[in-house]
């Protein structure tokens, strides 16, 4: 266990909330630290992903499902779009309302992102950690996700 992370003794819900925030934190922050400068924000990595997960989608809606202030938002979708990694095109059903569309250049960025943030994850969990603690992981990974979806 690294330095500094308490493991809470008991089932203190407040222990546990701020021991795995800060676990949670720190695990971003690391991955975030080692993406090249004028990467793709976390922001943007999020809206990307969403976009190649779920399909197109209006700038007012991905706010809300980003949870953030639609101007945040715009500024987020406006610098992808420079970059050619979205697509803004017109609803066809509300000619009122644009959709967003992640480019073929969006998912690329998307999957590099990706893919070297898994190798990181993948290198450090191979050399550090044993079968049974990998096997802890994976246990763990339903309630995270689950958690994930409830804040």
């Amino acid at each position: 266990m690294e330095e500094g992370i308490a493991t809470p003794a008991s089932d203190d819900v407040a222990q546990t909330g701020a021991a795995l925030r800060l676990a949670v934190a720190r695990i971003g922050r690391r991955l975030r630290q080692t993406h090249a400068v004028g990467d793709v924000t976390l922001s943007g990595a999020s809206v990307l992903a969403r976009l190649s997960r779920d399909g197109a989608d209006s700038p007012g809606s991905l706010a809300e499902l980003e949870r953030v202030r639609p101007q945040a938002m715009a500024a987020t979708l406006a610098s992808l779009e420079e970059r050619g990694l979205v697509r803004r095109s017109q609803d066809e059903a509300d000619g009122r309302r644009s959709l967003m569309t992640v480019t073929e250049e969006g998912r690329k960025v998307l999957m590099d992102r990706r893919s070297e943030s898994v190798q990181r994850m993948t290198d450090v969990l191979g050399q550090e950690f044993t079968p049974e603690e990998r096997g802890m992981l994976v246990a763990v990974l339903p309630l995270l996700d689950r958690l994930a979806e409830r804040l």
